[in-house]
This record gives C-alpha cells, sequence and structure tokens, in this order.
C-alpha cells in the first residue's frame, strides 16, 4: 500500500509540475500553446446558456500575430445568441498523441463578416456552407484568449523517468 501512496504522489507531483498558466494577452508569448492549436485544430467550445453550459466541436484558426483565435460558425446553432448574452467562453485541446491538454478562457465576439469570412475560409467549410463564405448564415466567432492553462503530457514523461 505504501509504495502505490509514493507512486500516486509522483504523479501528482509531475502532473503539478508541468501545469502551467500562461497569460494569453501577451501576443507571441506562448508558443507551445499556439502550436498545440494549430496542430489539433479542432477544439471543444464551451457557452454559457440559461440552463448552464454547453459544448461544441469547432476548427480553430488561431492567428498567432493578432493573438486572436478565429471560427466559422452558423448563425441557426445559437451560438452566437449565447455568446452575445456571455461573452466569457472556454475552450478546450486535446492531443492525444502527446497526452497534451490545452484549456483556454476567453472572450468572444460574434459579427456577420463575409470578407474575414473568405480570409479564413477552408475548403472543407464547403461541406457545412455550401453556398460559400458568403452564405448568410455564416458567422465569424473572434475569440479573444485570455488565460491558458496547459498540461503537457510529454515533459510529463520525462519526469517520470527521472524519479
Amino acid at each position: 500500500m505504501k509504495n502505490l501512496q509514493n507512486l500516486d504522489e509522483n504523479v501528482m507531483d509531475a502532473n503539478i509540475l508541468n501545469r502551467t498558466t500562461c497569460d494569453m494577452t501577451v501576443p507571441n508569448h506562448n508558443a507551445r500553446v499556439w502550436e498545440i492549436m494549430e496542430k489539433t485544430r479542432v477544439g471543444m467550445l464551451t457557452t454559457q446558456f440559461s440552463g448552464g453550459l454547453r459544448a461544441r466541436p469547432l476548427e480553430a484558426r488561431p492567428d498567432r500575430n493578432a493573438n486572436i483565435i478565429w471560427f466559422l460558425i452558423d448563425v441557426r446553432g445559437g451560438k452566437d445568441d449565447e455568446i452575445n448574452k456571455v461573452h466569457d467562453v472556454g475552450l478546450v485541446f486535446i492531443d492525444e498523441d502527446d497526452h497534451t491538454y490545452l484549456s483556454i478562457t476567453g472572450r468572444a465576439f460574434v459579427t456577420h463578416d463575409a470578407t474575414k469570412a473568405k480570409a479564413i475560409w477552408k475548403d472543407a467549410d464547403d461541406r457545412w456552407f455550401p453556398a460559400g463564405y458568403d452564405d448568410p448564415n455564416v458567422r465569424v466567432l473572434r475569440l479573444e484568449p485570455i488565460t491558458a492553462e496547459l498540461w503537457d503530457g510529454s515533459l510529463n514523461a520525462v519526469i517520470m523517468k527521472q524519479q
């Protein structure tokens, strides 16, 4: 029993050591956070509604230089209404291969901006919006990240080997 208890403490210590909280308001400051977003691409965006919290998958278009995470959304999905009422959102990315977990909190805003939609448009978006970026249901979601919490599994593995 004692050995298991020590093992659990070591695992907890490793997890605590490799959980990093980042101030995302500093542009180009958190390279690892941006790398994870760019690699995994799809994250779970959590918004608030009258019944609690709601999460759904969205493909991120991270822009490091602007310190903004862009998305295309469908106005018929309700995300825009929820965000317009409460701008605080959560965004989670998981990289299973690297055992890396990223949680971002930020402020979100929704606009009807065909020019920006065109600028961030990808061929895969045609599946969701066959009429293209100027479809009247396309909205641009702008997420301004405030903080990020990162659990980097590749670092945890290194620490566990050293113990």
